[in-house]
């Protein structure tokens, strides 16, 4: 029933949102605006409110990176490994099926979630590792992609670091754990807009999630999309909860929050990169829409193996 409780707000916002697209409450420029705002304005409020907390400290050991992306590493090389083996799938997008399959939705199912079933114990290892997860992910993403491009190396590096500055919730990070390190606590009038625009990230993300999720197709390959969000919803924190729990030594709050963080259904940036790319954009957007479906279901299962349940 604790299970229940914490994914049946998050979810139940989700489908709430979905519903009043597709019914027309919702228009696609009311679901582009409010993704905009989660993005641009709510959710980096909520990275520095949260960074900026007193008492929030901790240490991050290597094992806990290694768990995470190690598990990463494993459902992208399957992924990729699958999507190879299928008639029709060239280079570029086999990369992009195993992006999708390790690429967790962070920002907007990620982060309610974890500080719902962890609270404060996992708050800081959930920030530090969204802080790594976006620049690690896309820029390996990127890398691979791009490696036949004949576009030098340097070249490569610089356009992945102004991708990434121009990124809000990247700059929040950084501004964030900049506060962190020398001391600095937003206080009175400044603390209170920070948190007014922090406390509207969850159902404000949760809805346009919902909302956007109308645009997305699963007949286009259902068989494909099936196979991305098995890896991506089982695959992937199974190979992280066996890394952390069962490799290596780290307290369970960091090893819970890492299973969950790569539970979670496949990310809104595999399908930003396959658009830009031109390549795969059907099936990754299949591939969304089909493990968000399915996150109930798996989510509860490893909130049950964690003991959340």
């Amino acid at each position: 029933m604790n299970a229940l409780a914490i994914i049946a707000p998050i979810f139940g916002i989700v489908l709430i949102g979905w519903g009043a697209a597709l019914t027309g409450l919702l228009s696609d420029k009311v679901s582009d605006g409010l993704s905009e705002y989660v993005f641009a304005v709510a959710v980096p409020a909520l990275i520095i409110a949260t960074l900026t907390k007193p008492g929030m400290s901790g240490t991050v050991a290597w094992s806990y990176w290694v768990s995470y992306f190690g598990g990463a590493g494993i459902s992208w090389f399957v992924g990729t490994l699958i999507a190879r083996r299928r008639a029709g799938i060239e280079r570029r997008g086999a990369i992009l099926h195993g992006f999708a399959a390790s690429q967790s939705n962070t920002v907007f199912v990620g982060v309610p979630m974890i500080l719902q079933a962890y609270g404060e114990d996992g708050a800081f290892p959930l920030f530090m590792l969204l802080a790594v997860h976006l620049p690690l992910m896309m820029g390996c993403a990127t890398f691979l992609i791009e490696s036949d491009s004949g576009l030098p190396v340097l070249a490569r590096i610089r356009g992945l670091a102004l991708v990434l500055l121009k990124n809000p919730i990247f700059v929040a990070l950084l501004v964030g754990m900049a506060m962190k390190g020398l001391g600095l606590t937003p206080a009175g009038m400044v603390r209170s807009l920070i948190d007014a625009f922090a406390g509207t990230a969850s159902t404000c993300a949760l809805v346009a999630l919902g909302a956007g999720l109308k645009r997305y197709r699963v007949l286009f390959d259902l068989k494909g999309a099936l196979v991305i969000a098995a890896l991506k919803n089982l695959l992937h924190p199974l190979a992280v909860w066996v890394l952390a729990f069962h490799v290596f030594t780290m307290p369970p709050a960091y090893a819970g929050v890492a299973t969950l963080f790569a539970a979670m259904p496949v990310g809104i940036n595999a399908y930003l990169l396959a658009a830009r790319y031109r390549t795969e954009t059907g099936m990754v957007a299949a591939s969304v829409l089909v493990s968000t479906l399915m996150a109930p279901l798996t989510t509860v299962a490893w909130l049950m193996l964690l003991g959340r349940a």
